[in-house]
Protein backbone atom coordinates (compact mmCIF):
# COMPACT_ATOMS: atom_id res chain seq x y z
CA UNK A 1 0.00 0.00 0.00
CA UNK A 2 1.22 3.50 -0.87
CA UNK A 3 1.50 5.30 2.46
CA UNK A 4 3.38 8.48 1.56
CA UNK A 5 4.36 10.44 -1.56
CA UNK A 6 6.77 13.36 -1.77
CA UNK A 7 7.29 15.44 -4.93
CA UNK A 8 9.79 18.29 -5.28
CA UNK A 9 10.59 20.53 -8.28
CA UNK A 10 8.60 18.32 -10.64
CA UNK A 11 6.68 19.97 -13.55
CA UNK A 12 4.63 22.74 -11.87
CA UNK A 13 4.89 21.14 -8.42
CA UNK A 14 7.21 23.00 -6.09
CA UNK A 15 7.21 20.92 -2.92
CA UNK A 16 4.45 18.45 -2.13
CA UNK A 17 3.94 15.74 0.47
CA UNK A 18 0.88 13.48 0.67
CA UNK A 19 0.00 10.83 3.25
CA UNK A 20 -2.33 8.13 1.90
CA UNK A 21 -4.54 5.57 3.63
CA UNK A 22 -6.30 2.37 2.64
CA UNK A 23 -9.79 2.33 1.14
CA UNK A 24 -10.93 4.63 -1.67
CA UNK A 25 -9.06 7.93 -1.97
CA UNK A 26 -10.51 10.62 -4.26
CA UNK A 27 -8.27 13.23 -5.87
CA UNK A 28 -10.14 16.14 -7.44
CA UNK A 29 -9.37 19.64 -8.64
CA UNK A 30 -9.79 22.03 -11.51
CA UNK A 31 -8.66 21.09 -15.02
CA UNK A 32 -4.96 21.86 -15.40
CA UNK A 33 -4.33 22.00 -11.66
CA UNK A 34 -1.84 19.13 -11.90
CA UNK A 35 -3.79 16.02 -10.90
CA UNK A 36 -2.25 13.88 -13.62
CA UNK A 37 1.24 15.11 -12.69
CA UNK A 38 0.85 13.17 -9.46
CA UNK A 39 0.14 10.03 -11.50
CA UNK A 40 3.22 10.75 -13.63
CA UNK A 41 5.31 10.95 -10.45
CA UNK A 42 3.98 7.59 -9.21
CA UNK A 43 4.70 6.06 -12.62
CA UNK A 44 8.31 7.24 -12.41
CA UNK A 45 8.67 5.77 -8.94
CA UNK A 46 7.38 2.46 -10.33
CA UNK A 47 10.09 2.45 -13.00
CA UNK A 48 8.93 4.43 -16.04
CA UNK A 49 11.49 6.38 -18.05
CA UNK A 50 12.68 9.73 -16.67
CA UNK A 51 13.39 12.89 -18.68
CA UNK A 52 15.07 16.16 -17.75
CA UNK A 53 12.06 17.93 -19.32
CA UNK A 54 10.10 16.99 -16.19
CA UNK A 55 12.24 19.21 -13.94
CA UNK A 56 10.51 22.39 -12.77
CA UNK A 57 11.77 25.45 -14.68
CA UNK A 58 14.70 27.12 -12.94
CA UNK A 59 15.55 24.10 -10.76
CA UNK A 60 18.63 21.88 -10.95
CA UNK A 61 16.86 18.59 -10.24
CA UNK A 62 13.53 17.01 -9.40
CA UNK A 63 13.16 14.64 -6.45
CA UNK A 64 10.42 12.03 -6.04
CA UNK A 65 9.98 9.75 -3.06
CA UNK A 66 7.35 7.18 -2.09
CA UNK A 67 6.95 4.84 0.85
CA UNK A 68 4.99 1.61 0.48
CA UNK A 69 3.92 -0.75 3.22
CA UNK A 70 4.81 -4.30 2.15
CA UNK A 71 3.49 -7.57 3.54
CA UNK A 72 6.50 -9.89 4.21
CA UNK A 73 4.83 -12.89 2.55
CA UNK A 74 3.71 -10.97 -0.57
CA UNK A 75 5.35 -11.31 -3.98
CA UNK A 76 6.90 -7.86 -3.55
CA UNK A 77 8.17 -8.90 -0.11
CA UNK A 78 9.80 -11.99 -1.59
CA UNK A 79 11.46 -9.97 -4.34
CA UNK A 80 12.73 -7.44 -1.79
CA UNK A 81 14.19 -10.24 0.31
CA UNK A 82 15.91 -11.67 -2.78
CA UNK A 83 17.55 -8.26 -3.36
CA UNK A 84 18.69 -8.02 0.25
CA UNK A 85 15.98 -5.68 1.59
CA UNK A 86 13.85 -6.22 4.69
CA UNK A 87 10.10 -6.02 3.81
CA UNK A 88 9.32 -5.26 7.46
CA UNK A 89 10.94 -1.83 6.97
CA UNK A 90 8.60 -1.11 4.08
CA UNK A 91 9.74 0.00 0.64
CA UNK A 92 11.20 3.50 0.26
CA UNK A 93 11.83 4.53 -3.35
CA UNK A 94 13.61 7.76 -4.24
CA UNK A 95 14.38 9.10 -7.71
CA UNK A 96 16.47 12.15 -8.54
CA UNK A 97 16.05 13.52 -12.07
CA UNK A 98 18.85 15.81 -13.25
CA UNK A 99 19.50 17.96 -16.31
CA UNK A 100 22.58 15.87 -17.12
CA UNK A 101 20.28 12.83 -17.57
CA UNK A 102 22.39 11.04 -14.95
CA UNK A 103 19.33 10.22 -12.90
CA UNK A 104 19.68 8.34 -9.62
CA UNK A 105 17.49 5.70 -7.98
CA UNK A 106 17.57 4.71 -4.33
CA UNK A 107 15.73 1.78 -2.74
CA UNK A 108 15.65 1.87 1.06
CA UNK A 109 18.60 4.26 0.95
CA UNK A 110 20.69 2.04 -1.33
CA UNK A 111 21.67 3.11 -4.85
CA UNK A 112 19.84 0.91 -7.38
CA UNK A 113 19.41 0.36 -11.11
CA UNK A 114 16.25 0.83 -13.18
CA UNK A 115 16.16 -2.95 -13.70
CA UNK A 116 16.15 -3.55 -9.95
CA UNK A 117 13.46 -0.90 -9.46
CA UNK A 118 11.24 -2.46 -12.13
CA UNK A 119 11.72 -5.90 -10.56
CA UNK A 120 10.80 -4.73 -7.05
CA UNK A 121 7.77 -2.66 -8.14
CA UNK A 122 6.38 -5.09 -10.74
CA UNK A 123 3.61 -6.30 -8.40
CA UNK A 124 3.32 -3.17 -6.29
CA UNK A 125 0.71 -1.02 -8.02
CA UNK A 126 -1.49 -0.87 -11.10
CA UNK A 127 -2.23 2.42 -12.83
CA UNK A 128 -5.29 2.55 -15.09
CA UNK A 129 -5.23 5.67 -17.22
CA UNK A 130 -5.96 6.42 -20.84
CA UNK A 131 -2.82 4.56 -22.00
CA UNK A 132 -3.84 1.52 -19.93
CA UNK A 133 -7.32 1.58 -21.45
CA UNK A 134 -5.69 1.53 -24.86
CA UNK A 135 -3.37 -1.26 -23.68
CA UNK A 136 -6.45 -3.36 -22.89
CA UNK A 137 -7.14 -3.40 -26.62
CA UNK A 138 -3.97 -5.45 -27.18
CA UNK A 139 -4.54 -9.18 -27.42
CA UNK A 140 -1.47 -10.14 -25.38
CA UNK A 141 -2.86 -8.25 -22.37
CA UNK A 142 -6.29 -9.81 -22.89
CA UNK A 143 -4.68 -13.26 -22.81
CA UNK A 144 -2.82 -12.32 -19.61
CA UNK A 145 -6.09 -11.22 -17.96
CA UNK A 146 -7.74 -14.50 -18.93
CA UNK A 147 -4.87 -16.49 -17.42
CA UNK A 148 -4.90 -14.34 -14.28
CA UNK A 149 -8.61 -14.85 -13.77
CA UNK A 150 -8.34 -18.60 -14.26
CA UNK A 151 -5.39 -18.97 -11.89
CA UNK A 152 -3.33 -20.17 -14.85
CA UNK A 153 -0.27 -17.98 -14.33
CA UNK A 154 1.74 -20.83 -12.79
CA UNK A 155 0.95 -23.12 -15.74
CA UNK A 156 1.67 -20.28 -18.15
CA UNK A 157 5.04 -19.72 -16.43
CA UNK A 158 5.87 -23.41 -16.88
CA UNK A 159 5.13 -23.10 -20.62
CA UNK A 160 7.29 -19.96 -20.78
CA UNK A 161 10.25 -21.60 -19.02
CA UNK A 162 10.03 -24.79 -21.07
CA UNK A 163 9.75 -22.78 -24.30
CA UNK A 164 12.86 -20.72 -23.54
CA UNK A 165 14.77 -23.87 -22.66
CA UNK A 166 13.59 -25.35 -25.95
CA UNK A 167 14.45 -22.47 -28.32
CA UNK A 168 18.28 -22.58 -27.92
CA UNK A 169 18.20 -26.30 -28.76
CA UNK A 170 16.16 -25.62 -31.92
CA UNK A 171 18.68 -22.97 -32.93
CA UNK A 172 21.57 -25.33 -32.20
CA UNK A 173 19.98 -28.07 -34.31
CA UNK A 174 19.44 -25.63 -37.19
CA UNK A 175 23.08 -24.59 -37.11
CA UNK A 176 24.30 -28.18 -36.98
CA UNK A 177 22.03 -29.28 -39.85
CA UNK A 178 23.10 -26.29 -41.92
CA UNK A 179 26.72 -27.15 -41.21
CA UNK A 180 26.11 -30.75 -42.19
CA UNK A 181 24.56 -29.68 -45.52
CA UNK A 182 27.74 -27.80 -46.29
CA UNK A 183 29.89 -30.52 -44.77
CA UNK A 184 31.50 -31.97 -47.91
CA UNK A 185 32.52 -28.63 -49.39
CA UNK A 186 33.48 -27.31 -45.96
CA UNK A 187 35.68 -30.32 -45.17
CA UNK A 188 37.41 -30.07 -48.55
CA UNK A 189 38.13 -26.38 -48.04
CA UNK A 190 39.35 -26.82 -44.47
CA UNK A 191 41.58 -29.76 -45.37
CA UNK A 192 43.10 -27.75 -48.27
CA UNK A 193 43.79 -24.82 -45.95
CA UNK A 194 45.28 -27.07 -43.28
CA UNK A 195 47.58 -28.76 -45.83
CA UNK A 196 48.61 -25.38 -47.27
CA UNK A 197 49.59 -24.01 -43.86
CA UNK A 198 51.27 -27.19 -42.57
CA UNK A 199 53.32 -27.63 -45.75
CA UNK A 200 54.69 -24.10 -45.32
CA UNK A 201 56.38 -25.20 -42.03
CA UNK A 202 56.11 -21.71 -40.59
CA UNK A 203 58.33 -20.73 -37.67
CA UNK A 204 57.34 -17.78 -35.44
CA UNK A 205 59.27 -14.62 -36.38
CA UNK A 206 60.68 -16.28 -39.49
CA UNK A 207 59.65 -13.48 -41.84
CA UNK A 208 61.57 -10.84 -39.85
CA UNK A 209 64.75 -12.94 -39.79
CA UNK A 210 64.54 -13.60 -43.54
CA UNK A 211 63.89 -9.93 -44.30
CA UNK A 212 67.07 -8.97 -42.47
CA UNK A 213 69.07 -11.66 -44.27
CA UNK A 214 67.68 -10.52 -47.63
CA UNK A 215 68.81 -6.98 -46.89
CA UNK A 216 72.36 -8.16 -46.17
CA UNK A 217 72.52 -10.31 -49.32
CA UNK A 218 71.16 -7.55 -51.59
CA UNK A 219 73.80 -5.10 -50.26
CA UNK A 220 76.71 -7.54 -49.85
CA UNK A 221 79.17 -5.78 -52.20
CA UNK A 222 78.58 -2.41 -50.60
CA UNK A 223 79.04 -3.92 -47.11
CA UNK A 224 82.26 -5.69 -48.20
CA UNK A 225 83.84 -2.57 -49.62
CA UNK A 226 82.84 -0.39 -46.69
CA UNK A 227 84.21 -2.82 -44.08
CA UNK A 228 87.41 -3.34 -46.11
CA UNK A 229 88.00 0.44 -46.28
CA UNK A 230 87.47 0.68 -42.53
CA UNK A 231 90.04 -2.11 -41.86
CA UNK A 232 92.64 -0.41 -44.03
CA UNK A 233 92.05 2.95 -42.38
CA UNK A 234 92.37 1.43 -38.94
CA UNK A 235 95.29 -0.97 -39.52
CA UNK A 236 96.58 -1.92 -42.96
CA UNK A 237 97.61 1.22 -44.88
CA UNK A 238 100.68 3.43 -44.29
CA UNK A 239 99.72 6.18 -41.87
CA UNK A 240 96.84 4.09 -40.51
CA UNK A 241 95.22 4.99 -37.23
CA UNK A 242 97.03 2.18 -35.39
CA UNK A 243 100.39 3.30 -36.83
CA UNK A 244 99.84 6.92 -35.81
CA UNK A 245 98.70 5.92 -32.32
CA UNK A 246 101.86 3.82 -31.95
CA UNK A 247 103.92 6.94 -32.80
CA UNK A 248 101.93 9.01 -30.29
CA UNK A 249 102.57 6.37 -27.64
CA UNK A 250 106.34 6.39 -28.35
CA UNK A 251 106.54 10.20 -28.01
CA UNK A 252 104.50 10.29 -24.80
CA UNK A 253 106.65 7.51 -23.37
CA UNK A 254 109.74 9.66 -23.87
CA UNK A 255 108.00 12.69 -22.37
CA UNK A 256 106.93 10.65 -19.31
CA UNK A 257 110.61 10.25 -18.38
CA UNK A 258 110.64 14.01 -17.87
CA UNK A 259 107.12 14.23 -16.33
CA UNK A 260 105.90 11.06 -14.63
CA UNK A 261 102.37 12.44 -14.73
CA UNK A 262 102.19 11.49 -18.40
CA UNK A 263 102.58 7.77 -17.63
CA UNK A 264 98.81 7.38 -17.13
CA UNK A 265 98.23 8.85 -20.60
CA UNK A 266 100.60 6.29 -22.09
CA UNK A 267 98.56 3.53 -20.47
CA UNK A 268 95.34 5.02 -21.96
CA UNK A 269 96.97 4.99 -25.38
CA UNK A 270 97.83 1.31 -24.87
CA UNK A 271 94.17 0.51 -24.11
CA UNK A 272 93.02 2.36 -27.22
CA UNK A 273 95.54 0.54 -29.41
CA UNK A 274 94.43 -2.86 -28.08
CA UNK A 275 90.75 -1.91 -28.62
CA UNK A 276 91.38 -0.85 -32.23
CA UNK A 277 93.33 -4.07 -32.91
CA UNK A 278 90.35 -6.09 -31.54
CA UNK A 279 87.91 -4.06 -33.66
CA UNK A 280 90.00 -4.62 -36.78
CA UNK A 281 90.03 -8.38 -36.04
CA UNK A 282 86.25 -8.46 -35.66
CA UNK A 283 85.80 -6.57 -38.94
CA UNK A 284 88.08 -9.09 -40.73
CA UNK A 285 85.92 -11.94 -39.37
CA UNK A 286 82.76 -10.10 -40.51
CA UNK A 287 84.36 -9.63 -43.93
CA UNK A 288 85.00 -13.34 -44.26
CA UNK A 289 81.32 -14.08 -43.47
CA UNK A 290 79.81 -11.68 -45.99
CA UNK A 291 78.03 -13.77 -48.63
CA UNK A 292 77.47 -12.75 -52.20
CA UNK A 293 75.45 -15.89 -53.05
CA UNK A 294 72.77 -14.94 -55.61
CA UNK A 295 71.12 -18.36 -55.30
CA UNK A 296 70.62 -17.94 -51.58
CA UNK A 297 69.07 -14.51 -52.18
CA UNK A 298 66.64 -16.00 -54.69
CA UNK A 299 65.68 -18.73 -52.20
CA UNK A 300 64.99 -16.17 -49.50
CA UNK A 301 62.93 -14.03 -51.90
CA UNK A 302 60.87 -17.08 -52.82
CA UNK A 303 60.31 -18.04 -49.17
CA UNK A 304 59.25 -14.51 -48.23
CA UNK A 305 56.83 -14.48 -51.18
CA UNK A 306 55.19 -17.69 -49.90
CA UNK A 307 54.88 -16.26 -46.41
CA UNK A 308 53.45 -12.97 -47.71
CA UNK A 309 50.72 -14.77 -49.69
CA UNK A 310 49.73 -16.79 -46.63
CA UNK A 311 49.68 -13.64 -44.48
CA UNK A 312 47.35 -11.89 -46.95
CA UNK A 313 45.10 -14.94 -46.96
CA UNK A 314 44.98 -15.70 -43.24
CA UNK A 315 45.07 -12.47 -41.30
CA UNK A 316 48.20 -10.41 -41.99
CA UNK A 317 50.81 -12.04 -39.73
CA UNK A 318 52.52 -15.37 -39.08
CA UNK A 319 50.78 -15.54 -35.69
CA UNK A 320 47.36 -15.19 -37.37
CA UNK A 321 48.26 -18.00 -39.82
CA UNK A 322 49.14 -20.32 -36.95
CA UNK A 323 45.96 -19.28 -35.11
CA UNK A 324 43.94 -20.09 -38.23
CA UNK A 325 45.51 -23.55 -38.34
CA UNK A 326 44.36 -24.14 -34.76
CA UNK A 327 40.85 -22.94 -35.66
CA UNK A 328 40.76 -25.26 -38.70
CA UNK A 329 41.67 -28.24 -36.53
CA UNK A 330 38.79 -27.42 -34.15
CA UNK A 331 36.31 -26.95 -37.03
CA UNK A 332 37.30 -30.25 -38.59
CA UNK A 333 36.84 -31.98 -35.25
CA UNK A 334 33.35 -30.49 -34.93
CA UNK A 335 32.36 -31.52 -38.43
CA UNK A 336 33.68 -35.02 -37.99
CA UNK A 337 31.36 -35.42 -34.96
CA UNK A 338 28.40 -33.49 -36.38
CA UNK A 339 26.06 -36.44 -36.91
CA UNK A 340 26.51 -37.58 -33.30
CA UNK A 341 25.87 -34.04 -32.10
CA UNK A 342 22.66 -33.74 -34.14
CA UNK A 343 21.42 -37.02 -32.67
CA UNK A 344 22.20 -35.81 -29.14
CA UNK A 345 20.39 -32.49 -29.67
CA UNK A 346 17.38 -34.20 -31.27
CA UNK A 347 17.17 -36.55 -28.31
CA UNK A 348 17.00 -33.55 -25.95
CA UNK A 349 14.49 -31.84 -28.23
CA UNK A 350 12.17 -34.81 -28.29
CA UNK A 351 11.98 -34.99 -24.52
CA UNK A 352 11.41 -31.25 -24.14
CA UNK A 353 8.96 -31.16 -27.07
CA UNK A 354 6.73 -33.76 -25.45
CA UNK A 355 6.81 -31.78 -22.22
CA UNK A 356 6.16 -28.42 -23.91
CA UNK A 357 3.36 -29.72 -26.13
CA UNK A 358 1.56 -31.33 -23.16
CA UNK A 359 1.85 -28.14 -21.11
CA UNK A 360 0.62 -25.96 -24.00
CA UNK A 361 -2.35 -28.24 -24.75
CA UNK A 362 -3.24 -28.42 -21.07
CA UNK A 363 -3.05 -24.61 -20.79
CA UNK A 364 -5.19 -24.20 -23.91
CA UNK A 365 -7.87 -26.55 -22.52
CA UNK A 366 -7.96 -24.66 -19.23
CA UNK A 367 -8.27 -21.37 -21.11
CA UNK A 368 -11.34 -22.58 -23.00
CA UNK A 369 -13.12 -23.36 -19.73
CA UNK A 370 -11.93 -20.12 -18.13
CA UNK A 371 -13.01 -18.01 -21.12
CA UNK A 372 -16.67 -18.97 -20.66
CA UNK A 373 -16.63 -18.19 -16.94
CA UNK A 374 -14.87 -14.85 -17.40
CA UNK A 375 -17.25 -13.82 -20.20
CA UNK A 376 -20.27 -14.53 -17.97
CA UNK A 377 -18.78 -12.53 -15.11
CA UNK A 378 -17.96 -9.57 -17.39
CA UNK A 379 -21.54 -9.55 -18.69
CA UNK A 380 -22.86 -9.53 -15.10
CA UNK A 381 -20.51 -6.71 -14.09
CA UNK A 382 -21.41 -4.66 -17.18
CA UNK A 383 -25.11 -5.15 -16.41
CA UNK A 384 -24.42 -3.57 -13.01
CA UNK A 385 -22.63 -0.74 -14.83
CA UNK A 386 -25.75 0.05 -16.89
CA UNK A 387 -24.80 -2.01 -19.93
CA UNK A 388 -27.52 -4.66 -19.31
CA UNK A 389 -27.87 -6.04 -22.83
CA UNK A 390 -24.17 -6.28 -23.56
CA UNK A 391 -22.89 -9.55 -24.92
CA UNK A 392 -19.27 -10.40 -24.13
CA UNK A 393 -17.21 -13.38 -25.18
CA UNK A 394 -13.57 -14.36 -25.48
CA UNK A 395 -12.44 -15.73 -28.81
CA UNK A 396 -9.55 -18.19 -28.54
CA UNK A 397 -7.70 -18.96 -31.76
CA UNK A 398 -4.61 -21.01 -32.46
CA UNK A 399 -1.44 -19.25 -33.55
CA UNK A 400 -1.04 -19.53 -37.33
CA UNK A 401 1.56 -21.93 -38.71
CA UNK A 402 3.65 -20.64 -41.62
CA UNK A 403 6.00 -22.39 -44.01
CA UNK A 404 8.91 -21.01 -41.96
CA UNK A 405 7.67 -22.41 -38.65
CA UNK A 406 10.05 -25.00 -37.22
CA UNK A 407 8.40 -28.46 -37.00
CA UNK A 408 9.41 -28.66 -33.34
CA UNK A 409 7.20 -25.62 -32.67
CA UNK A 410 4.04 -27.23 -34.00
CA UNK A 411 1.62 -29.47 -32.13
CA UNK A 412 -1.67 -30.70 -33.57
CA UNK A 413 -1.23 -28.26 -36.44
CA UNK A 414 -0.87 -25.29 -34.06
CA UNK A 415 2.19 -23.14 -33.46
CA UNK A 416 3.67 -23.02 -29.96
CA UNK A 417 4.88 -19.69 -28.52
CA UNK A 418 6.13 -18.67 -25.09
CA UNK A 419 2.49 -18.11 -24.02
CA UNK A 420 1.16 -21.39 -25.40
CA UNK A 421 -0.82 -22.11 -28.56
CA UNK A 422 -3.57 -19.50 -28.20
CA UNK A 423 -4.38 -15.89 -28.86
CA UNK A 424 -7.30 -14.28 -27.04
CA UNK A 425 -9.58 -11.56 -28.35
CA UNK A 426 -12.20 -9.91 -26.17
CA UNK A 427 -15.40 -9.67 -28.22
CA UNK A 428 -18.28 -7.36 -27.33
CA UNK A 429 -21.71 -6.31 -28.59
CA UNK A 430 -22.88 -3.34 -26.43
CA UNK A 431 -26.30 -3.11 -28.07
CA UNK A 432 -29.07 -5.58 -28.83
CA UNK A 433 -28.98 -6.91 -32.37
CA UNK A 434 -25.31 -6.12 -32.94
CA UNK A 435 -22.74 -8.74 -33.82
CA UNK A 436 -19.88 -9.46 -31.48
CA UNK A 437 -16.84 -7.46 -32.51
CA UNK A 438 -13.31 -7.12 -31.08
CA UNK A 439 -13.09 -4.79 -28.10
CA UNK A 440 -10.64 -2.67 -30.10
CA UNK A 441 -13.49 -1.65 -32.43
CA UNK A 442 -15.43 0.09 -29.63
CA UNK A 443 -15.60 3.81 -30.33
CA UNK A 444 -17.16 4.91 -27.02
CA UNK A 445 -14.71 5.92 -24.30
CA UNK A 446 -17.44 5.46 -21.72
CA UNK A 447 -18.02 1.86 -22.74
CA UNK A 448 -14.31 1.10 -22.70
CA UNK A 449 -13.96 2.70 -19.24
CA UNK A 450 -16.73 0.47 -17.90
CA UNK A 451 -15.18 -2.65 -19.43
CA UNK A 452 -11.87 -1.76 -17.73
CA UNK A 453 -13.66 -1.23 -14.42
CA UNK A 454 -15.61 -4.47 -14.80
CA UNK A 455 -12.39 -6.42 -15.43
CA UNK A 456 -10.64 -4.72 -12.51
CA UNK A 457 -13.54 -5.64 -10.24
CA UNK A 458 -13.49 -9.26 -11.39
CA UNK A 459 -9.73 -9.58 -11.08
CA UNK A 460 -9.64 -7.76 -7.73
CA UNK A 461 -9.37 -10.97 -5.71
CA UNK A 462 -6.75 -12.52 -7.99
CA UNK A 463 -4.62 -9.43 -8.70
CA UNK A 464 -1.47 -9.37 -6.59
CA UNK A 465 -1.03 -5.57 -6.50
CA UNK A 466 -2.03 -3.75 -3.31
CA UNK A 467 -2.65 -0.35 -4.89
CA UNK A 468 -4.79 0.49 -7.92
CA UNK A 469 -4.78 3.99 -9.38
CA UNK A 470 -7.58 5.15 -11.71
CA UNK A 471 -7.03 8.19 -13.90
CA UNK A 472 -9.82 9.10 -16.34
CA UNK A 473 -12.01 6.21 -15.20
CA UNK A 474 -14.90 8.65 -15.69
CA UNK A 475 -14.07 9.28 -19.38
CA UNK A 476 -17.27 9.40 -21.40
CA UNK A 477 -19.66 8.81 -18.48
CA UNK A 478 -21.77 11.03 -16.26
CA UNK A 479 -24.97 11.33 -14.25
CA UNK A 480 -26.42 8.16 -12.80
CA UNK A 481 -23.77 6.09 -14.61
CA UNK A 482 -21.07 7.91 -12.64
CA UNK A 483 -22.74 6.91 -9.36
CA UNK A 484 -22.69 3.27 -10.45
CA UNK A 485 -18.97 3.56 -11.25
CA UNK A 486 -18.37 5.20 -7.88
CA UNK A 487 -20.12 2.37 -6.09
CA UNK A 488 -18.04 -0.15 -8.03
CA UNK A 489 -14.81 1.65 -7.05
CA UNK A 490 -15.94 1.61 -3.42
CA UNK A 491 -16.52 -2.14 -3.70
CA UNK A 492 -13.09 -2.60 -5.28
CA UNK A 493 -11.50 -0.70 -2.37
CA UNK A 494 -12.42 -3.59 -0.07
CA UNK A 495 -9.66 -5.63 -1.71
CA UNK A 496 -7.15 -2.93 -2.69
CA UNK A 497 -6.05 0.56 -1.83
CA UNK A 498 -7.76 2.57 -4.61
CA UNK A 499 -6.71 6.08 -5.69
CA UNK A 500 -9.08 7.73 -8.14
CA UNK A 501 -8.64 11.01 -9.99
CA UNK A 502 -12.06 12.26 -11.04
CA UNK A 503 -14.03 15.40 -11.92
CA UNK A 504 -17.42 13.80 -11.26
CA UNK A 505 -19.08 14.43 -7.87
CA UNK A 506 -21.18 11.28 -8.26
CA UNK A 507 -17.91 9.29 -8.03
CA UNK A 508 -16.16 11.56 -5.53
CA UNK A 509 -18.89 11.13 -2.92
CA UNK A 510 -17.93 7.47 -2.41
CA UNK A 511 -14.41 8.29 -1.26
CA UNK A 512 -13.18 7.26 2.18
CA UNK A 513 -10.60 10.03 1.87
CA UNK A 514 -10.56 13.12 -0.34
CA UNK A 515 -7.73 15.36 -1.54
CA UNK A 516 -8.06 18.54 -3.56
CA UNK A 517 -5.40 19.62 -6.04
CA UNK A 518 -5.16 23.35 -6.64
CA UNK A 519 -2.93 25.72 -8.54
CA UNK A 520 -1.75 29.17 -7.40
CA UNK A 521 0.47 31.88 -8.84
CA UNK A 522 2.89 33.55 -6.43
CA UNK A 523 5.86 35.80 -7.22
CA UNK A 524 5.41 35.12 -10.91
CA UNK A 525 5.55 31.33 -10.51
CA UNK A 526 2.80 28.73 -10.80
CA UNK A 527 2.75 25.99 -8.17
CA UNK A 528 0.48 23.05 -7.46
CA UNK A 529 -0.61 21.98 -3.99
CA UNK A 530 -2.64 19.04 -2.74
CA UNK A 531 -4.48 19.09 0.58
CA UNK A 532 -6.79 16.71 2.43
CA UNK A 533 -10.26 18.24 2.78
CA UNK A 534 -12.24 18.39 5.99
CA UNK A 535 -15.89 17.35 6.04
CA UNK A 536 -17.06 20.91 5.44
CA UNK A 537 -14.38 21.54 2.80
CA UNK A 538 -15.48 18.34 1.11
CA UNK A 539 -19.02 19.66 0.88
CA UNK A 540 -17.63 22.77 -0.81
CA UNK A 541 -15.50 20.70 -3.19
CA UNK A 542 -18.43 18.46 -4.17
CA UNK A 543 -20.49 21.63 -4.69
CA UNK A 544 -17.75 23.04 -6.94
CA UNK A 545 -17.72 19.81 -8.92
CA UNK A 546 -21.49 20.09 -9.27
CA UNK A 547 -21.80 23.71 -10.25
CA UNK A 548 -18.40 25.13 -11.12
CA UNK A 549 -16.73 28.06 -9.40
CA UNK A 550 -20.00 29.82 -8.54
CA UNK A 551 -21.20 27.89 -5.48
CA UNK A 552 -24.74 28.59 -4.30
CA UNK A 553 -26.66 27.50 -1.23
CA UNK A 554 -28.57 25.13 -3.47
CA UNK A 555 -25.42 23.38 -4.71
CA UNK A 556 -24.07 23.19 -1.16
CA UNK A 557 -27.29 21.55 0.02
CA UNK A 558 -27.17 19.21 -2.94
CA UNK A 559 -23.57 18.30 -2.07
CA UNK A 560 -24.48 17.56 1.56
CA UNK A 561 -27.36 15.42 0.39
CA UNK A 562 -25.06 13.47 -1.97
CA UNK A 563 -22.55 12.79 0.81
CA UNK A 564 -25.31 11.58 3.13
CA UNK A 565 -26.73 9.21 0.51
CA UNK A 566 -23.90 7.11 -0.92
CA UNK A 567 -25.97 4.03 -1.69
Amino acid sequence: MLSELSIKNFAIIDDLRIVFFDGLTIISGETGAGKSIIIDAVNLLLGSRASANLIRAGCKAAELEAHFEVAPGSITGQIMTAHGFDPAEGLLIRRIISHSNRHKIYINGRLATIQMLSSVTENLASISGQHVHQGLLKEDLQLMMLDQFGGLLSLRKSVFQCFHEFIPLIQQRKELCHLKERQAAQVELLQFQRKEIISASIQPGEDEILSQERMRLKNGEQLYQTVLDCIETLYDTPGSIIERLTEVKKNLNKASRIDAGLSEKVENIDGTVYHIEDLAGELRTYLQNIQLDQKQLEDIEERLDILQKLKRKYGGSLDSILARLESIEKDLFKIENISEKIEAVESQLKGLYDQLAKLAIRLSGARKKTAKKLAEKVENELAGLKMPHTKFSISLRSLPVSSNTDPYLITNGKMISETGIDTATFMIAPNVGEELKPLASIASGGELSRVVLALKAILAQTESVATIVFDEVDAGIGGSMAAVVGKKLSSLARFHQVLCITHLPQIAKFGDHHFRVSKQVAEGRTRTTIDPVTEEERVAEIARMLGGEKITRTTLNHAREMLRKKS
